[in-house]
């Protein structure tokens, strides 16, 4: 299928051929019929995108810091790969589209194949033939909206939310300031709502398009008269103001609070500077109200993702209703998308329609993209055909999964593997897909895992899909024969654990979890040291975690797991490693009241000779701390290594790394080394399924208060 994508880095757009997609089971597949550019929004996004490094760090300021600090925690070449994975991904554009649903996941309930229906969101309602999009961002199109009016839904919404915001009331005077397309639907929705509008933009062509939308008064800034208050509002100033500008200055800002009168409202919808003069804010006692995109809803995961939808007795209007709102008061003939100036293309034409834009030649409000019934729906795509042929010592490499840690680590690593093929990449969207299989040097890429677990010629797959997958993934592969990289954790409760146990037991596979602190050179050292003990040996591993990241699936307890069982099990398999045994028992303390705000723990591990190892996973610290440190001690000997760049041991020179080198490309190399040559896997299958008890157990402790004994298979 045929999809838009912009490079982050050049800004380039392109109109490229992607995997169509498969609906996951809160999801419903749609055949788009149109989109609808947002020339505000998406000049916006083009124009950040084409500016230099130093214009986009200039621009953001708080990214900055994050990329300094990981310069001082990992060192350049981890902080470079980090950076320009991102810049170096596609990113889908638009985020409002109608079409007719093609295929809905197993959990929908509200619409069926072949209704039509209207799509919000950026990175789901895309400039794509099929797009899939979460339950609670599709609404029906009545009867009688045609699909190219209700392409509008969303931009309407954005204008219906920031409308509710404002809480007009019959009779006001209101001020729109932009008039954009969402200022154009504010001003028709202003005047369903019984107000009188005033207009006002720099381009004289919107100003009398407002009129044409209702407007009572329409000017550009420098034409409205000075006498406009006293004739229009009896010298108060109007009631109410929309900001609806894009604007590189606060100067709509500025006026909006200019015209208000005494203790009025602000909404502020438009994308301007948050420049505000306080002498008139003060002296007027104006209201400044925030308005998010479409409405309660936005940007949290439980509603978007999830489908958890606000009870109407206390969130009357989420962004779902408000798309429904403005489809109902279409079809009753009280908004009219008909009289905004826009103009259709096929999609084809999009490219051009978009550099038309970022140039200035754009005149239209809006550009439709149309779309053919005639589209690809296949799921693999081919990407090398005239690739150097496969060698017979070649490894076939299958990757499930490009999340960012793939494409920042375990992709590089495999790009520079020798003795690999790198066959087919799938993740769950067609533009990750293809852009990360182009970029690592794949022959094809697709959206279906079984273009990777039913190919015989792949012979080691890598999975770095979302945790819940994990397990089930890994019985596939293995079950198919396939030698098996997954990334941690391998599963998510016992019961999947148990199951992954007896599906490499039973097949014999190759079965390789991403533990790779193990594999780190400091690690080594370290071990070395302790290799001929006498006594046990005391372990302080110390992570400076942060807070845990807020609206996402990692610590979503069904989809990710949290980071207990996520990420400490990173440190639980060091730390077996260095005591070189498996624990016989855990005591934790959780030192947080809400896991969602802080899961900080402290674990301690018991080992059969008396060996203790104490993780103290923290999400409140200091942010000037090592990120991770780790601290061995016994038979008069300690060792200190910091963020695994440096490794200090008494009485002895310091252990460097230029970088941080926590042991990724070492233990990608021994596993590709030991499914070529044959050979067992670097991880023992009782090592592996020993971790993940390990972390099942923590909690328990935490909710008994009490250590859990360890059974050892």
């Amino acid at each position: 299928m045929k999809q838009i994508l912009q490079h982050p880095r050049s800004g380039r757009l392109e109109l490229v051929e992607v995997p169509a997609p498969d609906p996951g089971p809160r999801q419903v597949l749609v055949r788009n019929c149109f989109s609808v550019m947002s020339p505000g929004t998406d000049k916006l996004t083009m124009d950040f995108a084409r500016k230099s490094l130093l214009a986009k760090a200039r621009s953001r300021p708080d990214l900055v810091q994050q990329v300094v600090r990981k310069l001082q925690q990992e060192g350049p070449i981890a902080t470079y790969r980090t950076v320009t994975t991102r810049l170096d991904s596609p990113q889908p554009m638009g985020y409002s589209c109608a079409g007719v649903v093609e295929a809905v996941g197993a959990q929908v309930q509200t619409f069926r194949v072949g209704d039509r229906v209207a799509c919000a969101g950026a990175g789901y309602a895309s400039h794509a033939e099929l797009v899939v999009v979460p339950e609670n961002l599709v609404v029906p199109v009545p009867a009688g909206v045609p699909l190219e009016h209700a392409t509008f839904a969303t931009i309407g919404a954005i204008a219906l939310q920031g409308v509710r915001v404002a809480e007009p009331t019959l009779g006001e005077v209101a001020a729109v300031i932009g008039l954009g397309l969402i200022g154009q639907i504010s001003v028709q929705l202003l005047r369903a709502n019984g107000c009188k509008v005033l207009g006002i933009d720099l381009d004289e062509k919107r100003v009398k398009q407002a009129l044409d939308q209702g407007a009572t008064w329409a000017e550009t800034p420098d034409s409205l008269s000075s006498s406009w208050k006293d004739e229009a509002t009896n010298g108060h100033g109007v009631d109410l103001a929309l900001v609806t500008a894009s604007a590189d200055t606060a100067a709509p800002l500025h006026q909006a609070a200019e015209l208000c009168r005494k203790k009025g409202r602000i909404a502020f919808v438009g994308a301007t500077p948050m420049e505000l003069d306080r002498r008139t804010m003060y002296e007027k006692e104006l209201d400044l109200r925030m308005s998010t995109a479409y409405g309660p809803g936005r940007y949290d995961r439980a509603y978007e993702e999830l489908g958890l939808d606000y009870p109407i007795s206390y969130v009357r209007w989420t962004e779902n209703r408000n798309l429904r709102a403005f489809l109902d008061l279409t079809a009753a003939g009280q908004l009219h998308p008909d009289r905004l100036d826009t103009r259709i293309c096929p999609i084809e034409e999009s490219i051009p329609a978009y550099e038309d834009l970022l140039a200035g030649r754009g005149t239209s409000l809006a550009v439709i993209f149309r779309y053919g019934e005639q589209i690809s729906r296949e799921r693999t795509l081919p990407l090398r055909p005239r690739a150097p042929k496969r060698r017979s010592r070649d490894l076939g490499v299958g990757f499930l999964g490009a999340g960012h840690y793939a494409k920042a680590v375990l992709l590089p690593i495999l790009d520079r593997t020798r003795w690999i093929d790198r066959l087919t990449l799938v993740t769950a969207t067609g533009a990750s897909a293809r852009g990360s299989a182009e970029k690592f040097g794949f022959r094809g890429c697709g959206t279906d895992p079984d273009a990777v677990l039913k190919d015989p010629n792949v012979e080691l797959v890598f999975i770095a899909t979302r945790h819940n997958s994990h397990a089930a993934l890994t019985n596939l592969a293995l079950d198919a024969g396939k030698a098996v990289w997954v990334e941690k954790p391998v599963a998510l409760d016992s019961q999947q654990l148990g199951a992954v146990a007896a599906t490499a037991t039973r097949t014999g596979g190759l079965l390789a979890v991403g533990f790779n602190r193990r594999f780190s050179p400091h690690s080594a050292v370290v071990k070395e040291l302790f290799a001929r003990r006498q006594g046990p040996i005391a372990i302080h591993y110390n992570v400076a975690a942060g807070p845990p990241p807020a609206n996402t699936w990692i610590v979503d307890p069904v989809e990710g797991g949290g980071r207990i069982v996520g990420e400490v099990c990173h440190f639980v398999d060091l730390c077996n490693f260095l005591a070189g045994d498996l624990p016989c028992s855990v005591y934790a303390r959780g030192l947080g009241s809400d896991p969602e705000v802080d899961d900080s723990v402290v674990a301690v591990l018991g080992y059969p000779d008396g060996s203790t190892a104490t993780i103290e996973y923290l999400a409140r610290t200091s942010t000037k701390l090592p990120k991770e440190r780790f601290e061995v001690s016994g038979d008069g000997l300690t060792a200190r290594c910091d963020n695994f760049r440096q490794t200090i041991i008494s009485g002895r020179r310091p252990y460097r790394t230029f970088n941080q080198d926590k042991g990724q490309a070492n233990a990608v190399r021994k596993v590709v080394e030991a499914v070529r040559k044959g050979d067992p896997s670097p991880f023992a299958l009782d090592e592996l399924l020993s971790v993940s008890k390990t972390t099942f157990a923590i909690p328990i402790s935490i909710a008994r208060g009490e250590p859990v004994p360890l059974e050892r298979d």
